[in-house]
């Protein structure tokens, strides 16, 4: 089960996002603890695909080697299409917090599924908002699940970093 408290980091470009988990994982973060959430990839021009060979998705376009090599690094993977925000990936255990949502129709009023999944691991409405509107401009969460000093210990290792905003979220 994901702990509810959380550092949630937005990164613009994927390569930020990819670059921040790696200081985290050089930090002593567990990667069982770290989720992202993005869309960006579907501006490509080339032909994009999904396909899984065992227990790894693997991404098919331009960025599939970050994707592949965050799914090899976090707990979990996962594609859906999300009304309202479109095709979203989602690497790590927000995965399993999604797909509960989905199953036990635990969408709460208003949200997406997306949204709803967030308000389970304690995230506030307002900031919610904020995060998908985030992931529809094309921009990446990064989501750190822990204890509350781990999570204030995330923020201190992401606010020194290029996120455009890290923001603690405590149950």
């Amino acid at each position: 089960m994901v702990e509810e408290n959380s550092c949630v980091a937005v990164y613009e470009e994927h390569l930020q996002a990819e670059t921040a988990v790696r200081q985290l994982l050089e930090e002593g973060f567990d990667a069982e603890k770290l989720s992202i959430v993005g869309k960006g990839w579907q501006r490509e021009e080339h032909p994009i695909g999904f396909y899984n060979t065992g227990d790894r998705m693997k991404l098919w376009g331009a960025q599939g080697a970050f994707w592949g090599g965050l799914w090899g690094l976090l707990l979990g993977a996962a594609f859906f299409w999300v009304p309202g925000l479109g095709a979203v990936i989602i690497a790590g255990p927000l995965v399993g917090v999604l797909v509960a949502a989905l199953e036990g129709a635990a969408v709460v009023g208003g949200l997406s599924v997306l949204g709803a999944a967030l308000y389970s691991i304690g995230i506030p409405r307002d900031s919610i908002i904020r995060y998908e509107t985030a992931i529809k401009s094309d921009q990446y969460l990064l989501i750190v699940h822990g204890g509350q000093s781990e999570v204030e210990r995330a923020h201190d290792v992401l606010a020194t970093g290029d996120a455009l905003d890290v923001t603690i979220h405590l149950s």
